[in-house]
């Protein structure tokens, strides 16, 4: 009889936890179905063109990333339709082999920076990027200028030609701005990075829309993230460092912190393009160790460092978010066993049927379990279609009609994460040690031309302010037949053989030989590969 007042007092805990969390699921995926369909108010070409491009500097924390970060750089450099940004890249002293690819991508171009951390690290990410504002403060005032807007991003990143643009324009109104995040695809048979797939698919299609209807405050992602300078400087003076280098998740810390100072916040919602969506595109861990590593970090971060340094002491409307944000903590933990209860039951009740012994419940449970478990689980079904669906928006539909399978691995993962989580935070807390930054390897794309399409000459041309629209148009409706159109505006004396090449590099997605001596036309066409108007 014990064991069934046990049995029965775990299944009811299980079963109404598994309500209460798909009951707030339900709410956020009835205000999604509600908001979504408002229309965003994104910006023409005509405006985007048109206004003036505030001075941004992009901060890139490293730590052994010297096998990457050269690609990173020299790709970024060359397809971003902005012209006027600088990178500011993070490293530590005992990083040798980083440092040295840093400074052979900024001997390279003059617009990346090697900022150096004055300790060996690994310490933390927010500590490097403390580094790496500090290195623009001293570039600012070694050279007399002023960035206006910080963006952050990883070494694995590819950054979107219009990432820029975008964040310089909604600058105007807004001073943190987030561009959406996204794995890149892969094969069906990845179980791992496919979960990160679903999983950022439906955050930025639904949870982060919701949040920012609602008006919750916006937990950066890492990557893609803009802030305008004034707001960063009021962190710095208030908390001394603009990131802290004690939180394993400074995005999130970062995000709570300009939203608490008063100052406004946007997700740019996920927009589809002839070259797909606009985003920050990356690859995630594709394996059980390092995918672990990643997850425990954010489980760490968010619910067990946050809950220490905030509590609960947030307006009403920021504590429902303290508590989306931290119900993974308990959730992860029981989805996985949900997972164990249910197999167990399917292997008792197929296979060995006579061996399972019958539980006895209580009077009132035998009522009311059997009905909470079939509501648990047609909820759970309606969240396994909405992930479907979201899935199959940037993936395609073959590849979302695996999610209900990667959902089951992801309860393990996000299971075995968060338990991780809870060990490395109770041994730092008896130890009185800080956290460590368990990073991630990162690998990127071996061809990421793919990812986004090759922009017109003259769309570059313009992005780049070598040119004006008008100016533009009128050399397109007045260009002789057969003639190309950067030697025709050359010709012109609309643009320099310096500009066409820098535009051709962003083109053709490959750093610039020399800018200083520039090859003639016809040459510089050839050099990039390139024989389109």
């Amino acid at each position: 009889m014990w064991f069934d007042h046990c049995l029965a007092a775990c299944l009811v805990c299980l079963v109404a936890w598994i309500l209460l969390s798909g009951l707030d699921d339900l709410f956020i995926d009835l205000v999604c179905f509600v908001k979504g369909r408002k229309p965003f108010p994104w910006p023409s070409e005509a405006d985007l063109t048109g206004a003036p491009q505030r001075r941004i500097a992009i901060l890139v924390p490293l730590w052994r990333e010297h096998d990457v970060i050269q690609q990173m750089l020299q790709h970024n450099l060359a397809v971003i339709r902005y012209a006027n940004y600088d990178f500011f890249v993070g490293v530590y002293l005992n990083d040798l082999p980083t440092i040295r690819a840093v400074r052979q991508a900024a001997s390279a171009d003059p617009r990346v920076h090697v900022a150096l951390c004055p300790h060996a690290g690994p310490t933390s990410k927010g500590d490097c990027l403390n580094s790496a504002y500090r290195a623009l403060g001293e570039y600012e005032a070694r050279y007399r200028v002023r960035f206006e807007i910080v963006m952050t991003h990883d070494a694995e990143d590819l950054i979107h030609p219009e990432s820029l643009r975008l964040v310089n324009w909604f600058s105007r109104e807004y001073q943190m701005i987030q561009m959406p995040v996204l794995p890149l695809a892969t094969a069906t048979r990845e179980w791992m990075h496919g979960l990160y797939c679903d999983e950022f698919a439906e955050y930025q299609f639904k949870d982060i829309p919701v949040r920012q209807h609602l008006g919750g405050f916006l937990p950066g992602n890492g990557v893609g993230t803009g802030f305008v300078r004034e707001a960063l400087e009021r962190i710095r003076q208030e908390q001394g460092q603009v990131f802290d280098p004690e939180c394993l998740t400074e995005d999130y810390e970062t995000g709570f912190r300009i939203h608490a100072a008063g100052y406004r916040q946007i997700f740019l919602p996920i927009r589809q393009s002839d070259a797909g969506p606009v985003a920050t595109r990356e690859y995630f861990p594709r394996r059980w160790r390092s995918a672990i590593r990643q997850r425990s970090r954010w489980v760490a971060g968010i619910t067990l460092q946050g809950w220490e340094r905030h509590g609960w002491r947030a307006p009403g409307r920021q504590r429902y978010w303290f508590w989306r944000d931290r119900k993974g903590l308990v959730g992860n933990l029981f989805s996985a066993l949900t997972n164990l209860v249910f197999f167990g039951w399917l292997v008792g009740t197929t296979v060995a049927r006579h061996a399972v012994p019958e539980v006895h419940l209580p009077g009132v449970l035998q009522v009311w379990l059997p009905r909470a478990c079939f509501c648990s689980a047609g909820m759970a079904l309606l969240q396994i279609g909405v992930r479907i669906s979201l899935s199959a928006r940037i993936y395609g539909a073959a590849f979302a009609a695996a999610t209900p399978l990667r959902i089951l691995w992801g309860n393990a993962v996000n299971g075995a994460a968060t338990a991780e989580a809870v060990r490395l935070y109770a041994a730092a807390r008896i130890r009185r040690r800080a956290l460590a930054w368990r990073k991630t390897e990162h690998v990127y794309p071996v061809n990421p031309l793919l990812i986004h399409r090759r922009p017109r000459l003259g769309e570059v041309l313009v992005s780049l302010r070598c040119i004006s629209l008008t100016d533009l148009e009128a050399a397109l409706s007045q260009r002789p037949l057969g003639v190309r159109m950067g030697e025709y505006l050359i010709q012109l004396k609309k643009i320099t053989e310096s500009e066409l090449s820098q535009a051709l590099s962003s083109q053709a997605g490959v750093p610039v030989e020399s800018l200083a001596a520039p090859a003639p036309a016809h040459a510089a066409y050839r050099n990039f590969g390139l024989d389109s108007t």
